[in-house]
């Protein structure tokens, strides 16, 4: 039922999500198992190392999300590699200029978490896989 319903109101509605994933059922052996999981409190240090960026440019906002257009050009760069993926996903998946700016800003995030100060075809690989599953699974 709520396949369907998704099914309608794609398109333009579920341009403006910024990630789409799936997310399939964890195991119960993972659930009880001892791997030791990153923390509350690490993954809090890295949020708050990646917004210092946007203090470093004395840029009035706190998080890639509020990028304008201008402070996407500056703070995502593209290396020849990452602009022919990036190209090449826009037109074999037919993706909007809203969709163009919200995987940089994802990139941007991605790249921003591992620490990195470049984006690289990875940061952007990434991104990208997130926009998919609109296209993959209600176009």
């Amino acid at each position: 039922m709520i396949q369907r319903y998704i099914a309608k109101i794609s398109g333009p509605l579920l341009d403006r999500i910024d990630i789409h994933i799936e997310v399939p059922a964890v195991q119960y052996k993972e659930l009880r198992g001892g791997a030791a999981a990153e923390g509350s409190a690490e993954i809090r240090a890295r949020v708050l190392t990646a917004r210092e960026r946007f203090k470093k440019h004395g840029e009035k906002i706190y998080s890639n999300a509020q990028m304008t257009t201008r402070q996407i050009r500056v703070h995502c760069e593209l290396g020849p590699d990452a602009e022919r993926l990036l190209e090449r996903a826009m037109q074999q998946q037919g993706l909007t200029a809203r969709a163009h700016d919200r995987i940089l800003k994802v990139a941007r995030t991605i790249a921003d978490l591992e620490g990195a100060e470049s984006l690289t075809v990875a940061h952007l690989a990434e991104a990208i896989q997130y926009r998919t599953l609109d296209r993959s699974y209600w176009a």
